[in-house]
């Protein structure tokens, strides 16, 4: 207490003459519409580029709420659209024969991706889903832009992903404009490019030219965008190199989305059986 009387004590003189200005400011104002019309249009414009400042942190500390919310409608989207065609399928089936039905094929999950590695050779991605939410190895992983990988390892909680910037990653896909089928891999070189291999020379391929998973396995509902092919080298009439520029940006994700494909166990079966009959 003494030291703050001590304070106004020193500077009287000072805080005597700050009263007087302030005290002479408020009645110009007060006496004056033009001044008074000045001074709050000021006001205005401070407070309103606080109250933005403001609302900007309170959206950006919202942002992942919201990205939460549009990854969870992405998906219920997704699985009304299967469940649609099904149903349609399905009605449409039954008016040419009575044994024919349709149904859903695939569904989606919506998992937040925690860790993602890229700088590597063989890169992994962890996402916050597991088991107890429907998640299992090999399902296909994409988001709203194109693939992202594979489920490789699961747990109750939480589950990896085989990135497509993985060396041991090996996904059917094709030439969208030709129907021509590959393998995708990558050559770890550059993180926003993969290859395409198996590609035969009969495909006349350019660049600019979509590139699409190509449905031949269980993995991957076919059409998913992949990426645009951006060149390629031609040698002993084969295609030695196809370099395809991704959809995705594989350094910046956040919700992706696990596809479940209900005919894989039957289909996986089915097969086996037929190697070992």
């Amino acid at each position: 207490m003494q030291q703050l009387i001590s304070f106004f004590y020193r500077n009287k003189n000072f805080l005597f003459f700050v009263f007087l200005e302030g005290l002479a400011i408020f009645f110009t104002i007060q006496s004056h519409s033009f001044h008074t019309s000045k001074f709050v249009n000021s006001a205005n414009a401070i407070t309103g580029g606080i109250y933005k400042k403001v609302n900007s942190f309170r959206e950006f500390l919202h942002l992942r709420e919201e990205n939460e919310i549009l990854a969870q409608e992405n998906v219920y989207l997704r699985n009304q659209i299967g469940k649609s065609i099904a149903e349609n399928l399905d009605t449409e089936s039954l008016k040419k024969d009575s044994l024919a039905y349709g149904r859903q094929k695939y569904f989606y999950y919506s998992a937040e991706v925690i860790n993602n590695e890229f700088n590597k050779s063989n890169n992994y991605i962890t996402i916050s889903s597991g088991s107890k939410k429907g998640i299992a190895p090999d399902m296909g992983v994409i988001n709203n832009k194109g693939i992202v990988g594979i489920t490789k390892s699961v747990s109750e909680n939480y589950a990896t992903i085989l990135s497509v910037l993985n060396v041991n990653a090996k996904i059917n896909v094709k030439i969208k404009r030709t129907d021509h089928f590959g393998t995708l891999s990558w050559n770890t070189k550059d993180y926003t490019k993969v290859q395409l291999q198996d590609l035969p020379i009969q495909a006349k391929i350019r660049v600019g030219d979509t590139v699409v998973t190509g449905g031949k396995s269980v993995i991957f509902p076919k059409g998913i965008p992949v990426g645009v092919i951006s060149d390629f080298v031609v040698e002993s009439n084969n295609y030695s190199l196809v370099n395809i520029s991704l959809f995705n940006d594989m350094t910046s994700l956040g919700y992706v989305e696990v596809i479940k494909n209900f005919d894989k166990e039957e289909i996986l079966n089915l097969e086996e059986r037929s190697l070992n009959e």
